[in-house]
């Protein structure tokens, strides 16, 4: 698990006491989309059960983060040229502060991705942001500019959509684009060699190593970390390819095919396994052992499943069992251990942000901005629908009993008030 993506655990005094867990990252503690929180909110409205709602300037589809007392988040202002970081006081909503650190030039980009799609980081002294010309920046807790590093010149298709992954002194970013030449399909429909995960020093923004991936095509998914027994990879998958990467050197370590371009949902472990989306052409569900059989290579594919595959939303794994919801909002439950499918259910909408799991709760959020709750078990009973105003594609975040939603002019924090 990812040292700097640990939840830290933070104490508010109001009437109680109540044990917080930070939500530091994309998809959470360890990038699983997991929470560990108790007494979350199942039912909210427009007029009830929010405890703060603010609005936020310009455009952007990262996801909020939380760090202690601190909610951060990023948008794109200007038509998508101002890259900027706020940091709102999770207590109240009102912002901290709000600092451009530095403008960009924009690119092509699909018509559900944003200037400001990826997700920041934070290690609890400072957070980490990438937008979508490549550029990085990292800021402390009050909003000073630590650093900011514009080397990687990013160019996709698609534009950019992969968030940082922290560990131990590093800031880890995969840059899987296209070419901007004459031939935009070289990179996109086309394998190209040009791809590459980044790694990036924490103190100060220089590059401790690039790791190329060889052939592949164009991605958005985030790196995760990948302990079996005692070893640490990190693992990341871009079109055509799930890839294990060593930390502290950024060397291929394996390469397992798998074919589809526009590769979105970031893989999630459990049970020993890697558990993957293909993305476009061929869209298959992966699971990938890096238990290596007599005669077989480091790392193979453990089985394959062609139903219920999601596009863009990420999985999630809850021992026994994986879960997938497809953008016309089709949830699939799958043993994981085997990939045998143990249930279905639509629960409509179209959905791109990423489902959470709390209290043996599945949460989905549509782009429509309604919450589907439902028990994280096959028969995937509903529990609450629940509808904002807006349109929806970040993922929830959740901390301190409360959960932090990104619509597409508001961040809501939902639950009772600190």
């Amino acid at each position: 698990m990812n040292r700097f993506c640990l939840p830290s655990i933070i104490i508010f005094v109001a009437g109680g006491v109540a044990v917080a867990e930070d939500w530091p990252c994309f998809r959470g503690p360890g990038g699983q989309g997991i929470s560990s929180e108790t007494g979350i909110p199942t039912r909210w409205s427009e007029t009830d059960g929010i405890a703060w709602s603010v609005e936020i300037e310009g455009e952007g589809w990262s996801s909020p983060i939380v760090r202690g007392d601190l909610v951060f988040a990023t948008t794109a202002t200007d038509g998508g040229a101002g890259c900027r970081v706020l940091c709102l006081d999770r207590r109240t909503g009102k912002t901290r502060w709000d600092h451009e650190v530095f403008r960009q030039t924009t690119g092509r980009k699909e018509g559900k991705n944003s200037y400001a799609s990826s997700t920041p980081a934070s290690d609890g002294f400072r957070v980490f942001a990438v937008f979508g010309d490549g550029s990085l920046a990292a800021l402390d807790h009050d909003g000073k500019v630590a650093w900011t590093n514009r080397e990687i010149r990013f160019y996709g298709q698609h534009g950019l959509g992969t968030s940082p992954l922290l560990h131990e002194d590093l800031v880890i970013v995969s840059f899987d684009g296209s070419s901007d030449g004459d031939d935009k399909k070289l990179g996109w429909q086309k394998p190209w060699d040009r791809s590459e995960i980044v790694a990036f020093e924490k103190a100060t923004g220089k590059i401790r190593w690039r790791g190329r991936r060889g052939l592949s095509r164009i991605a958005h998914t985030t790196p995760v970390l990948h302990r079996d027994g005692d070893s640490v990879q990190i693992v990341s998958c871009a079109g055509d390819v799930i890839q294990g990467f060593e930390p502290r050197s950024g060397s291929l370590l394996w390469t397992v095919q798998s074919q589809g371009e526009g590769v979105v949902p970031t893989p999630v472990t459990g049970e020993g396994l890697i558990f993957t989306a293909s993305g476009f052409e061929d869209p298959t569900i992966r699971a990938v052992t890096t238990r290596p059989k007599a005669g077989s290579a480091p790392a193979h594919i453990a089985w394959e499943e062609k139903k219920g595959v999601p596009m863009i939303s990420s999985m999630v794994y809850r021992e026994p069992h994986l879960f997938s919801i497809t953008t016309n909002g089709v949830v699939t439950c799958y043993e994981a251990a085997t990939g045998r499918i143990a249930g279905q259910r639509r629960i409509g909408g179209n959905h791109s942000s990423s489902p959470v799991w709390c209290e043996g709760r599945l949460y989905f959020l549509s782009e429509e901005g309604e919450t589907t709750i439902v028990e994280a078990s096959p028969e995937m009973q509903e529990v609450a629908r629940n509808k904002l105003p807006g349109r929806a594609q970040a993922s929830i975040a959740i901390s301190g009993a409360q959960i932090f939603l990104r619509t597409d002019r508001r961040l809501y924090c939902l639950g009772k008030g600190n």
